[in-house]
């Protein structure tokens, strides 16, 4: 503000009736007041959604995820291991960061196209896209350089002299050689679908 309109009350007051009163009914102040709630409403409610849709409860809702690949986590390392720590389908399935996980989700919705379609609405027809869909998946984990495996699994923290003879055979080498986690572990948490190569 200039020198003149600190010095003109004028100013001021007729400032304070725009933002107040700019038409008969609201003004750009109770505008925004209202907009901002709204705002946070909607901003909350989104990211409440986007939170709720990553439980497994809400994964396994439908029952081309529980009569299948459902079953299969629950008797894998990620479901029950000596540490006690579970892996959720969200933990493998969908990123953390904001960003890559919002496109995840919409990406999503291609899966609930095929649910409401009945594309896999029985263990045959699900068996059937079986190996489709793991590639689908596979591909997206070597893209992000396993992202999901690495939230959890990091080479820097492993202590390979505590590993396996076999284990540490193969680590190291794939890790010097640039392989990422899904090269080598493939069905850690699901069966491996049939494959033609």
């Amino acid at each position: 503000m200039t020198q003149q309109t600190q010095n003109n009350p004028g100013f001021i007051r007729r400032l304070w009736r725009w933002f107040w009163g700019p038409t008969a009914r609201f003004g750009w102040g109770a505008i925004l007041v209202i907009g901002g709630i709204c705002g946070i409403l909607f901003w909350g409610g989104f990211n409440w959604a986007m939170e709720a849709s990553n439980s497994p409860k809400f994964c396994m809702s439908c029952h081309e995820m529980a009569d299948n690949v459902g079953q299969e986590w629950m008797k894998s390392s990620h479901y029950r291991n000596a540490s006690g720590v579970r892996a959720t389908c969200a933990d493998c399935h969908v990123p953390k960061a904001w960003g890559p996980k919002l496109i995840r989700k919409i990406r999503a919705t291609n899966e609930l196209y095929h649910h409401f379609a009945g594309t896999i609405s029985s263990p045959e027809e699900f068996h059937a896209h079986r190996a489709e869909m793991a590639e689908r998946v596979w591909a997206s984990m070597r893209a992000s350089d396993s992202r999901e495996c690495r939230n959890c699994h990091s080479e820097h923290a492993m202590d390979f002299e505590a590993q396996s003879a076999r284990s540490r055979e193969k680590m190291v080498p794939g890790i010097e050689e640039g392989k990422t986690c899904i090269d080598c572990h493939m069905g850690i948490a699901h069966r491996l679908p049939p494959r033609d190569d």
